[in-house]
């Protein structure tokens, strides 16, 4: 075996691929929830795109934020990168019985081409008995 080879072998035994790997994450901040698409990696996401196995509904039920180009048609998402969109308040959200598990399968490539996938489950239930306090605005 190249030791080069051997090398990229050993180092995903490690969990170190030293290439791309993106997640997505739900943030809450303030009594806000927010989706977190990021590049955790340290070489460069392309062609990223994310599929959720429902639609889901935010900005007071006004938008599928499931199906902004965000998440549909990403070209480049540099290392260490985070693009982050407003899904809802998290009383909105909630009151209009939105999806609490979701469940996100993210396909991209690595810039040799290589495909990369992942799904992330998610359970936004943990947030709705979050207490917080709104900030008022100076």
């Amino acid at each position: 075996m190249a030791k080069r080879t051997r090398r990229a072998t050993q180092a995903r035994r490690r969990g170190d691929s030293r290439g791309p790997e993106v997640i997505l994450d739900v943030v809450f901040e303030d009594g806000l929830l927010f989706l977190s698409l990021r590049n955790i990696g340290v070489r460069p996401a392309v062609n990223v795109s994310v599929r959720f196995d429902r639609p889901i509904v935010g900005l007071e039920g006004e938008r599928e934020i499931s199906a902004l180009p965000l998440f549909t048609d990403l070209e480049f998402l540099a290392p260490g990168r985070e693009i982050r969109t407003f899904l809802d308040r998290s009383a909105s959200y909630f009151g209009r019985g939105q999806p609490e598990r979701i469940a996100a399968t993210i396909r991209y490539r690595d810039t040799a081409g290589r495909r990369h996938a992942a799904v992330i489950h998610h359970d936004l239930g943990i947030y709705r008995e979050i207490g917080y306090v709104r900030r008022i605005a100076e």
